[in-house]
């Protein structure tokens, strides 16, 4: 009911020679960084990469950013901090070096702490290893839950709309997971768990506001009456503009209050929604419908209702 922008005439379909250059070279960029991290050559995690994970229980509240600070300056600027809120409890994950001992760094990192805090002794609860024969199952999880996405998606559009629209609202989804992939990778941006929740995540917000687009376009088909698909394409995207640019800025706020707000260990998860929000909403408009125009052509035939 709240319009940002009012009978808006933008022309979206004119700019697809320009924007399907922009989005090539996107994909090819996440398409390689993607061929990289499969490699493991990337900037990965301990739960892709290995590692060794220590829980310590601390007698009194102690400082993330003091422990931070002093595993940054032994070297560990990589390691991973989680706090168990109210019990004292932190979680150290470090990434295993390529040619040092995974048991030989918990050590190290204990003594360190031990010399460093001795006004708030501690006990080493655990110490366990994560090996790269995990890192590489969770990745292949990864992508089977990436592929069984793409089927779904497929299935459901063809069944609601068409063929053509689950295809083209799959490429959409995953233009934006490899552009994010991307990025990500050549700002050698660590890539976790978390960062897998994150494209997923952004995965369905893209379909969403994809599918917000393209029910409109099968509306319009039916009441408008235009003359060429594309002229049916821009007076959708124009009339769910508002919508879409509200939507996009109230989940791209709590994405930045996520970002500013949530700490260490979940800044890079927020940083991925945030730039896939953005990402997510360009290619429902720039990618998705351009797509879908192109292969079912400029001739006005009704779609299933």
């Amino acid at each position: 009911m709240i319009e940002i922008v009012k009978n808006t005439k933008i022309d979206f379909m004119g700019l697809k020679k320009y924007t399907f250059a922009i989005s090539a070279f996107l994909v090819l960029l996440g398409f390689v960084g993607t061929v990289q991290i499969y490699r493991g050559k990337a900037n990965l995690g301990i739960d892709l990469a290995g590692g060794t994970s220590i829980q310590l229980k601390f007698e009194k509240p102690f400082s993330m950013d003091a422990i931070r600070s002093l595993l940054a300056k032994a070297g560990h600027g990589e390691a991973t901090l989680q706090e168990v809120s109210g019990e004292n409890i932190l979680l150290v994950k470090l990434r295993a070096g390529d040619k040092q001992d995974e048991k030989m760094i918990a050590t190290p990192v204990v003594n360190l702490l031990r010399q460093s805090l001795p006004g708030n002794p501690f006990i080493v609860e655990s110490v366990s290893e994560i090996g790269p024969a995990i890192g590489n199952k969770l990745r292949r999880d990864a992508e089977l839950a990436l592929l069984m996405s793409a089927i779904a998606i497929i299935i459901y559009l063809a069944w609601r709309f068409e063929f053509k629209f689950g295809v083209a609202a799959t490429i959409a989804t995953f233009h934006d997971i490899f552009t994010i992939v991307g990025i990500f990778w050549i700002f050698g941006i660590e890539k976790d768990l978390l960062f897998i929740t994150a494209l997923l995540t952004i995965g369905g917000y893209s379909l969403t506001d994809t599918v917000v687009v393209f029910d409109r376009i099968r509306e319009n088909i039916r009441l408008r009456k235009m003359k060429t698909f594309s002229e049916t394409i821009n007076l959708s995207v124009n009339e769910v503009l508002s919508r879409t640019i509200i939507t996009s800025v109230t989940v791209f706020i709590a994405t930045i209050s996520l970002l500013v707000f949530g700490g260490h260990v979940l800044r890079n998860f927020a940083l991925a929604l945030a730039m896939g929000i953005v990402i997510g909403t360009y290619s429902s408009v720039f990618v998705a419908s351009p797509i879908l125009a192109l292969w079912r052509g400029e001739k006005m035939t009704d779609v299933k209702r």
